[in-house]
Order: C-alpha cells, then structure tokens, then sequence
C-alpha cells in the first residue's frame, strides 16, 4: 500500500483511536482532529486541538491531504432521543461546514462513517442491502441520512469524491463506556462488576456485530482500491439477539450475567443484519473475527485493564 497523508475528524473517539493507530503502523501520515480530548503520542500523526469548527486549520488542511476519515459523532440514539436539535447542531452543521471546504479541494476524497445499525429502521428482509429504503427510527439515525444525502449532492455537483460505510454494531478492545450505547462493552463491564444488565424489551431483538478490527480493514480497503466512491454495508452478515449475546458474554468471561427486562422502546429497531455483498464483490472486503472470539478479546482486554 502507497502511503498516503490522511486527515482524521474524531480521532479521539473508539474509531479514531483504533484507525489512528493502525494508519500510523502502516507508515501513512496523519493529521488528527480532536475536540478538547487529549490522545496519547502517535508517530508519525500530527494532533490538532478543536473540532469541524476550525476552519482555519481546515482550509490548510484539506488539500494537502490524500483523504479525510470522517469518523465523528457527538450523540448516540439516547442523547438525542428528545432533542433533535442537538443532530442539527452538534453533527449535521459541522459536516456540511466540512462539506463547503471541500468544495475547493477537490481532489481530496471523504470517507464518511454513517450507521448500518440504524439507517434502515426495520427492513422488510432478513438481510438489508445498501438499496433498501431509508426509513431511520431515531433522530440519531435520521441525522446520518441527512449527512449521507448532503454527501450525495456535494459528490454529485462538485465531483468530490466520496464513499460512505455503513458499519454494524461496534466493538472490541479500546471502546469507552456510554450510557445506553454499546451493548456488548455494556455487558462486558456489568460482569465486571457484578451488576445487573437492563434490556429494553424481551431480548430477543437481533443485531449484527462487527469487530473494530474488521472496520478499520474496510477504511483500508478503500484506501487501496483506484475508485472505492459509493455507499457500503459493513457488518459481519450474521444476526444475533441480546439473549443469545448474554450467553455468549458468559461463556466469554465463565462469570454470569444477571439481566433485567425493561419495557421496549419506539427507537430501538427490532431486527438488522446487513448484507455486505457489495463491499465483498467492490472493494475485496470480508470479517475476518466471529462474534465469539471478538467478544473473547474484548473481554480480556477490558479484565486486565
């Protein structure tokens, strides 16, 4: 792989740091944007404090870089369950601040991080493909459509070259701790302690999961393929439901995992398992780590710590 100069946006979130660090190793240059979170060195990446909002720096930035890996977000479906608002302010504006500087380098592609897990809502089939219709249950969800649309237009009017992935339900070693956000770092943690885990509904709503590793393979995979532009499912293609990850969270730790069930919520999608064959047949992308070993990591790196 030819190196490259990248610029990361949200380079200190779980990602960002996982992408950062597999690019660096790579030999690839990095500029790193972060907002007030401070990362540890990495050779060879320069960090820059402050967020979408530094245009300055920005407007420096953006044509001398190979490609920017848009990997930020500033909510999660819960945060901004009430408050949509805060998808217009904290995530849709920025981007598009992004989106008119980009206009005068053109020649610098975007690669944006959207959601898989939540873009479909609950789709007809038991496998969604990239053509499914949009139909977002929550305002999170909603709001990358919205920044997956306005990519749409930029790309189409002004020739930027864009691809947008739209990973599964992430997680793996590195992932921080969110209130109602990410189930198995969630589970994993609740072992730990010895607490109990609170489902909304009965358990048996399914998702798709995808190792960090897997994702940053699919980053890599578009930085080597001449024309990797379009929109690609990135997940594992296999559906598990909370129940069964449960048992497959204590079959990892040999520790049990109490659970308490809470009433459902409208937001959370009942069943998705995303059909990856496009990003297989396009850019050469596959899983490599199944969901018991993932989490088989992800345990001992989270029991060490």
């Amino acid at each position: 792989m030819s190196t490259k100069r990248i610029l990361i946006v949200g380079g200190a979130g779980f990602v960002g740091r996982r992408l950062a660090a597999h690019l660096a190793a790579a030999g690839h240059r990095l500029d790193i944007l972060v907002r007030r979170t401070t990362l540890e060195p990495i050779e060879g990446a320069v960090v820059h404090a402050g967020g979408l909002e530094n245009v300055e720096l920005l407007r420096h930035l953006l044509p001398q870089v190979d490609a920017v890996f848009h990997v930020a977000s500033a909510t999660t479906p819960g945060v901004s369950r009430a408050a949509p608002s805060l998808e217009a302010s904290l995530n849709i504006a920025p981007t598009l601040r992004l989106l008119e500087m980009m206009q005068d380098a053109p020649g610098t592609r975007l690669v944006y991080m959207s959601s898989g897990g939540t873009v479909y809502g609950d789709p007809a089939s038991p496998q969604v493909g990239e053509a499914a219709p949009l139909r977002p249950l929550s305002y999170y969800g909603a709001g990358k459509v919205a920044i997956e649309t306005f990519i749409g237009a930029c790309a189409h009017a002004f020739g930027i070259p864009a691809t947008v992935l739209r990973p599964s339900n992430l997680y793996g070693p590195g992932q921080p701790r969110y209130l109602g956000f990410g189930v198995v770092r969630s589970m994993l943690q609740h072992v730990i302690d010895g607490s109990t885990m609170e489902i909304w509904g009965d358990g048996r709503i399914v998702r798709d999961f995808l190792y960090i590793d897997d994702l940053v393979a699919a980053f890599d995979a578009v930085l080597t393929h001449p024309d990797p532009s379009g929109t690609f499912n990135v997940g594992s293609g296999d559906g598990c439901s909370l129940n069964e990850l449960v048992e497959i969270v204590q079959r990892a730790s040999g520790r049990p995992l109490p659970v308490r069930h809470l009433p459902a919520r409208t937001i959370d999608v009942q069943s998705i398992v995303l059909d990856c064959s496009a990003i297989r047949a396009r850019l050469g992308w596959r899983p490599r780590v199944d969901l018991a070993d993932g989490i088989a990591r992800t345990w001992s790196w989270l029991s060490t710590r």
